[in-house]
């Protein structure tokens, strides 16, 4: 009995480190260590940093500062963190990459609006075409630089809901306006962010 308990145990650990989506046993994924968050994303050292328990990202009008995780976000999930645009105007979370297509959900502060968009991002090249794309959905929010946001993305069963401190939403059918389904997670800045206190959680 105590062989075959083990046996179990010991398959579900190698289920659960060859996994290639973002949860764990428990179903939550969080940044708290320098390897792991290493080995975790795709990212250039000079764009992106953890500092301690802050994710920060430094990019330019011209060259926005990405991340990318190497693994796939469940196909229902929840994200939670804060962040602080110190520097310059956008901060984008990229949900659902896939090759170059992906959903922009996004703080815009010279409109002042967070915004659902269409997403194309080639990291080989800054031209103009090759990243960003059209607002699908937006809802007026007031942004200012060095102050905390509470940002919370929900997609379960291809709804997508997104909300900036419990006040201002948007909320869209991923499958009808045409998104990206399924892929892995990003961020982006024009200028400089601060992420803290992300959390990615797997949902039924």
């Amino acid at each position: 009995m105590k062989i075959k308990s083990i046996a179990v145990l010991i398959i579900a650990l190698i289920t659960i480190s060859c996994s290639t989506t973002i949860s764990t046993a428990n179903k939550e994924y969080k940044i708290t260590k320098v390897s792991k968050f290493k080995s975790d994303w795709n990212f250039n050292s000079k764009e992106w940093l953890l500092q301690k328990d802050t994710l920060i990202g430094n990019g330019g009008p011209m060259h926005w500062g990405v991340i990318e995780s190497k693994k796939q976000l469940p196909k229902n999930y929840e994200i939670d963190f804060k962040v602080n645009i110190t520097k310059e105007s956008l901060f984008e979370v990229m949900l659902n990459i896939d090759k170059e297509k992906y959903i922009r959900t996004y703080l815009y502060q010279i409109d002042q609006n967070i915004v659902i968009g269409k997403g194309v991002y080639n990291k080989n090249s800054d031209e103009y075409g090759k990243h960003g794309g059209p607002t699908l959905f937006k809802k007026p929010i007031k942004l200012e630089n060095n102050k905390w946001y509470s940002v919370k993305i929900r997609v379960a069963n291809n709804q997508l809901y997104f909300s900036v401190n419990n006040e201002t939403f948007l909320e869209c059918s991923i499958e009808k306006s045409n998104l990206s389904e399924q892929g892995k997670l990003g961020f982006l800045t024009n200028g400089e962010a601060k992420i803290m206190d992300l959390t990615i959680k797997k949902i039924q």
